[in-house]
């Protein structure tokens, strides 16, 4: 079981321009971990809208992510403990759905450059900005 998880945020540096956070998620990734099918869908959307990525340059990212990564499925839970989390700690139901995965997954860490540093989520899920020093 991977101990910890990635937000979407963190990945899309993988194929951004900003070196440093580019090698710091490419060292953490390398370290294994999880993500959602959500994640995968949100990376395919932002390559392909914002980034211009071609589906080709899409299938081939996604598909890096999917080898380095443990891909858990979205489930009724998921969506369930989803809902619970974006209640009780203030989320957007998107961010809420990464986290109730995380969750879910048994992970104690969920790298984010969006949620809050530090934030705790849950029995055992703490928010970790990998790039709060870089």
């Amino acid at each position: 079981m991977p101990d910890s998880f990635f937000d979407t945020n963190v990945l899309l540096y993988l194929v951004s321009e900003d070196s440093k956070k580019a090698d710091r998620a490419e060292e953490l990734a390398r370290h294994g971990g999880a993500i959602s099918v959500q994640v995968l869908n949100e990376a395919a959307n932002v390559a392909r809208r914002k980034m211009r990525m071609s589906w080709r340059e899409t299938h081939e990212f996604l598909g890096l992510l999917r080898g380095l990564l443990t891909v858990e499925p979205v489930t009724l839970e998921t969506h369930e403990k989803g809902l619970e989390f974006a209640e009780r700690y203030e989320l957007s139901i998107y961010d809420a759905s990464i986290a109730a995965a995380a969750a879910l997954s048994g992970c104690a860490t969920l790298w984010s450059e969006d949620l809050q540093d530090g934030m705790k989520i849950g029995a055992g899920l703490r928010v970790v900005n990998p790039f709060r020093a870089v």
